[in-house]
């Protein structure tokens, strides 16, 4: 069961302190999913240590190339802050999961900054 905080976040887009999530440093094999609908949103192999407190990613599961139609997120622009940034959110169920930002590692250089609570981690079958 989500605690308040956590059903707060996912809906209101609140961001929770870095450094403080459970999966920052899972190491694991394995697909992480919403923690609302259970969609698969990000692999354990596009997984790596940005540095800033948030589990970071280089892409979304079922990325293509450049083409996200096949994923399980979506992006909208948020101005909450003042200056445009690119929100992420679940495409099933639109609760909200963290932020994109330009300059991630590899060709599409993208880093998918995501909140641990919005996340379920399924380790891979063995």
């Amino acid at each position: 069961m989500l605690q308040n905080y956590s059903l707060s976040q996912l809906r209101e887009a609140k961001e929770r302190e870095p450094f403080s999530g459970i999966y920052l440093n899972n190491k694991e094999s394995g697909m992480y999913h919403c923690v609302c609908c259970d969609s698969p949103l990000f692999s354990s192999e596009k997984k790596y240590c940005s540095g800033t407190g948030w589990p970071s990613f280089s892409e979304a599961h079922g990325t293509s190339g450049s083409d996200e139609s096949n994923t399980g997120i979506l992006r909208r622009v948020d101005t909450s802050l003042g200056p445009a940034r690119m929100e992420v959110v679940c495409k099933q169920c639109e609760a909200h999961l963290g932020h994109v930002f330009p300059d991630g590692p590899g060709p599409a250089g993208q880093r998918f900054c995501i909140n641990s609570v919005a996340l379920t981690f399924k380790p891979r079958k063995r």
